[in-house]
């Protein structure tokens, strides 16, 4: 696979970009889908609303799990067969979610499917990273921020259509034919793995998957129940929090005793302030988008009275201005670096937060939809250049690992962003009240990411073929 003197991506990486994008959309897609089902689901199965909230939790748990095993298993098994193993795991979850019988089973299949979903998120990062290049990352990245930001976008909208016109179960049904053809693409133009010497291969790290993945997948259990109860102080959320930091330094003190077999996650990544920098700021940005994403669905239901879809279609300029600055941003921190670009996009987002945190009952609808693409569009300057940063502070050797770091910290904000919007808005003495304290929320955190990003790297020193070009 070969990249053009001129900076073009070639005809066989846009095709390998194409096909990872599709398989790896499904995944994050389903992350919101469900959603806007809540209240259908319920119904459907004649339970309540906090049983039906595990379809969606279970989902994130798994997900959370799988996540730091796929940096281990990629050398073990190579990135072609592992991302084939996952896509299929998630279509064959997705075709059983469909045909679940009762909540218990919706939620065992949606959990196989996070599971799933887990291979194919950060298997997603690696692949396109190392397909690149440095020279090249961020502009990739910028592609790769198109589903990040977008996807989840893209969830509550394709759920309010389906369930507009279909039945719940084609919220599942439809990942099949999308997912058989990433699958088919994925078999003629993923690169075959050449594994070398399976003798030179690192054992697992057994004691430190057993404790990394539970121990966040329980902080992100706790979060999702403060969210659920709109309350901190309870047994629910205590517990969890509790054991998850008790795992956690487990693993820390596992992790730093330098065993013969390597940590799944070497901790030493952290020394690294570049690498610290951009970690950091992704789960910030997880933190943020969800939550924002959380906030405007709920303020075109309750303070417009409008439905599911029409508020999923609100969002939609959201979604489209993303998509299109991600790869912009992507393509420009190639050049001027990362550092400038985030500090920028980061002050430029806070504008559009601001425009949020005025809005109220008798708002006009062109406020909210200026102000949430305005803050997207800004944040994009941020995530793309941030993915791309990953990569270039990296060796390739660490690379699965960063990426593992990323995801995990990233659906952690994700999970912290919903849980803290939800105490806020239940706890308010005004719907609007709760809308506004909620974007003051989102403000503090986008000025948290503009502290980070004086820690980014900055103009990228150019590579050798670059200085050979001119």
């Amino acid at each position: 696979m070969t990249q053009l003197a001129d900076g073009r991506l070639d005809t066989a990486l846009r095709r390998l970009i194409a096909v990872v994008l599709l398989g790896g959309t499904m995944g994050i897609i389903d992350g919101t889908i469900v959603a806007v089902g809540v209240d259908t689901l319920a119904e459907e199965f004649d339970t309540s609303l906090s049983a039906i909230s595990w379809v969606s939790t279970g989902y994130l748990l798994a997900l959370t799990v799988a996540i730091p095993i796929t940096g281990w298993a990629v050398g073990r098994f190579g990135a072609k067969r592992l991302w084939i193993f996952g896509l299929a795991l998630f279509l064959l979850a997705s075709l059983a979610s469909a045909l679940a019988w009762n909540v218990a089973s919706l939620i065992v299949f949606r959990v196989v499917q996070g599971l799933g979903a887990g291979i194919l998120d950060p298997l997603l990062l690696m692949i396109l990273a190392q397909a690149a290049g440095p020279a090249r990352a961020g502009r990739v990245m910028g592609l790769m921020g198109i589903v990040l930001s977008s996807g989840p976008v893209l969830g509550l909208i394709v759920g309010g259509i389906v369930l507009d016109a279909l039945s719940w179960q084609w919220m599942f049904f439809i990942n099949l034919p999308l997912g058989l053809v990433a699958l088919a693409g994925a078999q003629r133009v993923l690169p075959a793995d050449d594994l070398g010497d399976r003798s030179e291969l690192p054992k697992l790290d057994v004691v430190g998957v057993a404790l990394l993945g539970p121990g966040f997948a329980l902080l992100v259990l706790a979060m999702s129940q403060a969210a659920e109860h709109a309350a901190f102080s309870i047994w629910q959320v205590l517990v969890p929090v509790a054991a998850g930091v008790v795992v956690l330094a487990g693993y820390g003190v596992h992790a730093l005793r330098g065993k013969r077999v390597p940590p799944v996650i070497d901790l030493h990544l952290f020394a690294n302030p570049k690498f610290a920098a951009t970690v950091s700021i992704m789960a910030l940005i997880g933190m943020g988008t969800f939550a924002s994403l959380f906030i405007l669905p709920l303020y075109y239901q309750q303070l417009h009275n409008l439905g599911a879809l029409a508020a999923g279609l609100l969002l939609a300029p959201y979604g489209i201005g993303t998509a299109v600055a991600m790869p912009i941003a992507g393509r420009l921190s190639d050049r001027l670096g990362p550092r400038n670009l985030a500090r920028i996009g980061a002050a430029v987002s806070l504008l559009g937060v601001l425009t949020l945190t005025q809005i109220g009952e008798g708002t006009s609808l062109v406020w909210p939809v200026v102000g949430a693409v305005v803050f997207g569009v800004a944040l994009s300057f941020v995530g793309a250049p941030t993915m791309g940063a990953l990569y270039r502070t990296l060796p390739p050797h660490l690379v699965p690992q960063g990426s593992s770091v990323l995801y995990i910290l990233n659906q952690l904000g994700a999970a912290i962003g919903i849980a803290v919007i939800t105490l806020i808005l239940q706890t308010s003495g005004s719907s609007e009240a709760g809308f506004h304290g909620a974007y003051w929320f989102v403000f503090g955190t986008v000025v948290l990411i503009l502290g980070a990003g004086w820690l980014l790297p900055g103009r990228p020193e150019p590579l050798p073929d670059q200085l050979t070009q001119g």
